[in-house]
Parts: C-alpha cells; sequence; structure tokens
C-alpha cells in the first residue's frame, strides 16, 4: 500500500509512461500531462505508448550515471563527513577523552591529527560546519544554528564533566554514573540522559536530515543551476554538473557507506549508525515495509530527470523525499518513547534499557525540527514545538527521566504520530 500510494504521489504532476531498452539496462520515461504526451504543438493521447515524444528520463536500473564513459556521481564529502561522525561518537564513550579532543573532532581543521583515520585527518571537511546549515532553513537563521551547534557541543561538556568521572559507579536517580542493560551497560547523566545516544541519534537531523531535505534536493539551492544544467556544464575539473552534484550528495548522506554505492538496499541499515541504519529499521517493520526503496527509487529518478533537465519530475521526487526521510525521524522517535515506556512501566523497572531507548527517542525528537513537509517551507516540527517536547520530557520530576510518567511518553508520541500518517501502535511496536 504505502508504494502505491507513493507512485500515486510521484505522478501527480507528471504521468510517466515507462519502456525497457533492449538490453533492460535503462527505463526511458516520457512525461506527459493531463494525459496528453508533451513535444507536439496538438498534443498526442499517451495510450499507454513509449513512442519518443517530449521530454524521456533514461532512469538507470541502479544509481549509475555517466558522461563520457566515466562516472558522473560524486559524495565523497558525505561519505566523509559520516566515518567523523562514526569516530566522534565512538570517542563519546572513551572516558579517558576530553571535551577538547571531542570539539576538535566535532569541527576538525584540515591536516589535524583528530582521527584514526588517517584520509579523515587530511580531509577539510567537517561535521561541525554542515550541521543546521541548510540554505531553506539557516542561512537567514544564525541564532537557531548557534543554538543548535552548541546543543551538539554542550552534550559532549556533559558526557565529559558529568558522565566519565562517574564512569565505574552506579547511576541513581539526580547522580551520573552506569545502569546495566541486560548484556551492555549504559552511562547516563543525573537525568538518565545517555549522551552519545542523544548525540548520534540528533544529529542525524542536524545533518543528514537537514542537508539532504533542506539544502541539496531544495528548489532554492537547485534552480540557481539550471541554466548551467541545460548547457551541461561542468564544474571546473570534473565530470558533473552542480545541479547534478548536488543531487548526488543528497544520496550521499542516506546511502554514501553502502558496500554497494550503486544499490544500497541489499544492506540498508547495516552500513553506519545514522540515516542509512534507521532507513534499514523502519524498513524491517511490516507497517512500512518497502520505505527503503521508495527513497531509493526518488533519488534515483530524481537525478536521471536532471540529466533529462526535466526539473518538474525532479522537484516531485524532493517532495516524495521530504514526506519518506521525515517519516522515518517520526517513526523512530515514537517507537523510542514506546520502548522506554514499555521498559520503565513494570513492577522492576528497566532503567538500563528504558533510559538508552529514551535517549534515543530524544535525539529523534530533535531530529524533528530538521524535516520537512512536502511541497511547503516548513519542518513538520518547529524548533520551538521540538523544545517543548523536549522540556516535557524531562519535567515530571526534579530527576529527568527518572520520574517521566506513561502519560507524558504517551502524549507526546500521539502529538508526533498525528503529524504524519501512522499510528503510535504501528510505529511503536
Amino acid at each position: 500500500m504505502l508504494a502505491k500510494r507513493l507512485l500515486l504521489l510521484g505522478f501527480a504532476t507528471a504521468l510517466f509512461v515507462a519502456c525497457s531498452d533492449d538490453d533492460g539496462s535503462v527505463d526511458p520515461i516520457a512525461t506527459c500531462s493531463d494525459g496528453i504526451m508533451n513535444g507536439d504543438e496538438e498534443g498526442v493521447d499517451c495510450g499507454g505508448s513509449c513512442e519518443p515524444c517530449g521530454t524521456s528520463i533514461e532512469n538507470p536500473t541502479t544509481y549509475v550515471f555517466e558522461r563520457n564513459s566515466e562516472s558522473s556521481v560524486s559524495f565523497g564529502g558525505q561519505t566523509t563527513r559520516i566515518l567523523m561522525a562514526e569516530e566522534i561518537i565512538t570517542k563519546m564513550k572513551d572516558e579517558t577523552t576530553t571535551a577538547v579532543i571531542l570539539k576538535a573532532m566535532f569541527a576538525h581543521e584540515e591536516g589535524a591529527n583528530d582521527f584514526e583515520n588517517t584520509e579523515l585527518n587530511a580531509s577539510d571537511k567537517n561535521v561541525r560546519g554542515k550541521t543546521a546549515a541548510s540554505f531553506d532553513f539557516f542561512s537567514g537563521n544564525a541564532t537557531d544554528q548557534a543554538l543548535i551547534r552548541a546543543d551538539f557541543e554542550g552534550w559532549i561538556d556533559s558526557q565529559v564533566a558529568e558522565v566519565f568521572p562517574r564512569w565505574n559507579e552506579a547511576a541513581s536517580a539526580g547522580v551520573a554514573g552506569q545502569l546495566a542493560d541486560g548484556s551492555s551497560t549504559r552511562y547516563v547523566t543525573g537525568d538518565g540522559l545517555e549522551m552519545n545516544q542523544l548525540f548520534n541519534k540528533s544529529l542525524i537531523g542536524g545533518l543528514m536530515v537537514d542537508q539532504m531535505l533542506n539544502n541539496y534536493t531544495s528548489n532554492n539551492v537547485l534552480d540557481q543551476f539550471e541554466s548551467a544544467n541545460d548547457d551541461e556544464t561542468l564544474v571546473d575539473g570534473k565530470n558533473y554538473t552542480d545541479m547534478e552534484h548536488d543531487w548526488d550528495e543528497a544520496y550521499g548522506y542516506a546511502f554514501g557507506t553502502a558496500q554497494d554505492l550503486t544499490d544500497p538496499r541489499p544492506t540498508i541499515g547495516d552500513d553506519d549508525s545514522f540515516l542509512n541504519k534507521y532507513i534499514g529499521r523502519v524498513e524491517g517493520d511490516d507497517d512500512f515495509a518497502g520505505i527503503a526503496d521508495d527513497i531509493y527509487q526518488a533519488l534515483k529518478l530524481g537525478r536521471a530527470a536532471i540529466v533529462a533537465k526535466d526539473y518538474t519530475v525532479r522537484n516531485e521526487q524532493a517532495d516524495i523525499l521530504r514526506e519518506l526521510i521525515s517519516k522515518v525521524i517520526g517513526v523512530r522517535a515514537v517507537y523510542y518513547l514506546q520502548q522506554g515506556k514499555n521498559a520503565l512501566d513494570q513492577m522492576t523497572p528497566d532503567y538500563g534499557g528504558g533510559f538508552h531507548d529514551l535517549s534515543e527517542g530524544y535525539g529523534f525528537i530533535y531530529s524533528l525540527q530538521f524535516t520537512r513537509k512536502p511541497n511547503s517551507d516548513d519542518p513538520y516540527f518547529t524548533k520551538a514545538e521540538v523544545d517543548a517536547f523536549l522540556a516535557d520530557l524531562l519535567d515530571d520530576g526534579a530527576n529527568g527521566l527518572w520520574d517521566v510518567t506513561p502519560a507524558t511518553l504517551d502524549e507526546i508520541s500521539n502529538a508526533i504520530a498525528d503529524e504524519f500518517d501512522f499510528t503510535v501502535e504501528q510505529a511503536g511496536s
């Protein structure tokens, strides 16, 4: 049902008539409007015909695009930032490290020995500079950008100043330390927050989602390159146009660490700890099966449309991505709130497991401010609304998550689900 509904969404403005080359390697798509093929003065009835008419989009079976027999796809910067972020969240569990070291990793400068991976050290990329940095949401909003980046640095400070000193001590209400969670040990603040999880999941929104939805697939960003793309003007020394490259960079934030970069679907969820992982987790829920392929297909068709200079189809795929990527964030926010509630709402509360889930939920709630409604310039939830959710999560008592009630977790879950097309029961299972 999900795939069928999205198919209809993608065809709302343009009707696609699919064909196949003799070798089956590409899928040319003719675009139509109101059932009439474009390209003829009087219009030609589509009728399911694959006759060349109007704009023809060659949609490859995998994310492979070439110019002069060489790849025109590039998203190395996105892969680099994901790998940097992986090392940061790993380092946040090293109680011997310092806030200075962690913040240097976050705001890496080219040539600094911040990472174990020497290629990352040589890079001029960093995570901080692309966090809350989209054109649409933050080019004119330096205040919120600064607050958001300060949040990430503040979480580093809390981990080092509050959690590390009590690494080998038991946590209790209002007191940082460690908690058992089955075969794992969780390290939490006095409020019960697991800061490395909170940092990790918040970065999915602040970096990956924001850049994908509000920057690299944004009409405001892409349209400035329309003339150059029409003329196939390549970036100096590269084999791609600016518009092609921007779209590829969006792809990279979802799939830039996949084992097969041209088709990430076989290993979706196993390739990194960020957006890729949670697309895979949502895909694994029967209520949302097919979402990974829908995201992949929208990215692939949008790129093919850019090659064909069909910006209507490109924009339709951007809207599909806005809905689906945002849904991934919403589903996981509700999922972790409900899992945390189940762990805590029992005769003998599982504080380790419950606080772990709720810390992940905190990060996904934080990420909601970077989501984007289709056909809109608005997030599903504003920063103010997100801040209110997070305050509610921690203010049922003096000790944060130690005092949170099932009613509060249900209220937040319902408020999130109500903005999407899923229920708390679907997301929470």
